[in-house]
């Protein structure tokens, strides 16, 4: 048994699994002599319904989540060098793309089988500015064991005490590494500018064409909602529909079994008037047998 395997299955479940598979986590750990492993499992915290969800979209969607940490590697050099117009455009796209993750998170969770609301939603929108904001928060979300949903700040906000479980983001560092050293102008710095500035550039052109697709991909997921919606509502009224008909046909059969059950009655009825007619007979026979033996 090995922390990170059981701290990545236990970040996996939903919020109200965790506790009871953490006990059994613990349980096993010391059933195999391994004290130390065991306090530290009992140490993981239960994420927060916000958590979960981020954590659920770095599971559910692996494909993006290495896109989304070059944006904002991106998006924060672009916040150093360039200037107000790119930056409000810049802000535009960033803006754009976490909303359309936070739908596909909300879907996610739903299919999971957890609905959130919208305040939910908004802290897995924070922590997604987070993520793009401050390098740590990042490292953070992409190791999938958030506790408590991150919140972005003016500048290169820091991710927060204990907002990520053990093992599960980066350690603390002295400053971002993107928060460069002021250095002498001169055209090496001006080279170096404009690199940085077409490499920002390429990010954002790669962050429109990733909004694309995220959006084409909560379009599709929404279609697939609405269709399912339809089919459950359609099955919804045949179960009704079967219902009534299984009702009536119940009553008929009871019916049927009743007029069954006079039927035989009768039978039996009848069949017991038959053999005393059958009776009657022989003895009128036998009487008139006799008589006419007499008269002879």
């Amino acid at each position: 048994m090995e922390y990170d395997d059981v701290a990545d299955e236990l970040y996996a479940l939903r919020p109200e699994e965790f506790t009871a598979a953490r006990a059994s986590a613990v349980a096993a750990a010391r059933t195999a002599g391994d004290r130390d492993l065991a306090e530290r499992i009992g140490a993981l915290r239960k994420p927060s319904l916000a958590a979960w969800v981020g954590n659920l979209l770095v599971r559910g969607l692996p494909g993006e989540v290495e896109p989304l940490l070059r944006l904002g590697e991106g998006l924060r050099q672009a916040h150093h060098d360039l200037d107000g117009p790119q930056l409000r455009e810049l802000s535009r796209q960033q803006h754009a793309i976490v909303r359309a993750l936070s739908a596909q998170a909300r879907q996610l969770a739903a299919e999971a089988g957890h609905a959130i609301g919208d305040g939910v939603q908004r802290e897995v929108e924070n922590t997604l500015h987070a993520v793009l904001a401050d390098p740590e928060a990042a490292q953070a979300w992409a190791g999938g064991r958030l506790v408590k949903p991150l919140s972005a700040t003016v500048g290169f906000p820091a991710v927060g005490e204990r907002a990520v479980a053990e093992g599960g983001g980066a350690k603390g560092r002295s400053r971002p590494p993107d928060a460069a050293a002021p250095s002498r102008p001169g055209r090496k710095d001006d080279g170096q500018q404009r690199k940085r500035v077409a490499q920002a550039r390429r990010d954002a052109e790669a962050a429109d064409r990733e909004l694309g697709k995220l959006r084409d991909e909560a379009a599709a997921a929404g279609r697939a909602v609405q269709e399912a919606k339809e089919q459950v509502d359609r099955l919804e009224r045949r179960v009704g529909e079967l219902t009534e008909e299984l009702e009536r046909t119940r009553g008929e059969h009871e019916q049927a079994r009743f007029a069954q059950r006079s039927a035989r009655e009768r039978a039996r009825t009848a069949d017991r008037r038959v053999r005393e007619a059958d009776r009657k007979a022989a003895t009128a026979t036998a009487k008139l047998e006799r008589l006419t033996s007499t008269n002879a």
